[in-house]
């Protein structure tokens, strides 16, 4: 896992929805939201509601809240930049969701499963590496974005994240295999 206080790793990605690129220094000085994610993931499907909605109710404050897709689109083409577009403006996503077909930037983030959150603060320090809450397929948990909000409350009034950080849970980030450019599963 990435250690709390390292630094915001440098990316700048293809958004899926305006082709054009989006990076971590377009929102230097600002606190920063990094959300890995998928469209075929059932962990993803359950909070994807209120993961559009935590985006419309951060959406006038100054977290930045940026998506990345990571997954092998040639194992998993549902999970492709055209179709991460279209299930974007079906659920509302209100922020970008960034296509990361290298998986170099998920990599630089040890990023392991989708959803995966990484909250960093305005000086690009990782605050908070969790879950959203306690929803997971199966069970009748409210999706609330409980444990994010917190961090992110905390991390907007200039408060050490003092929660719990309970890591996230999904599927498995479907990995390319680096020598034959083949899928693979970790």
């Amino acid at each position: 896992m990435l250690a709390l206080g390292t630094v915001l790793p440098e990316f700048k990605l293809p958004d899926v929805r305006t082709a054009g690129t989006v990076g971590s220094d377009d929102f230097a000085g600002r606190p920063m939201l990094v959300v890995f994610l998928c469209v075929h993931c059932p962990y993803v499907k359950r909070i994807q509601e209120g993961l559009a909605e935590f985006g419309r109710d951060y959406q006038n404050s100054n977290l930045a809240i940026l998506a990345i897709a990571s997954n092998d689109a040639t194992s998993h083409p549902e999970d492709g930049p055209e179709n991460q577009a279209k299930v974007a403006a079906e659920v509302g996503y209100t922020f970008p969701v960034l296509y990361d077909e290298t998986q170099e930037v998920a990599r630089a983030f040890t990023a392991a499963c989708t959803p995966d959150f990484f909250l960093f603060t305005a000086d690009g320090r990782l605050a908070y590496r969790g879950q959203f809450d306690d929803a997971r397929p199966g069970n009748t948990v409210p999706v609330t974005g409980e444990s994010l909000r917190d961090a992110v409350d905390a991390v907007l009034a200039s408060k050490e994240v003092t929660i719990d950080q309970v890591p996230s849970m999904g599927c498995s980030i479907k990995w390319r295999s680096e020598t034959t450019g083949l899928s693979i599963r970790r």
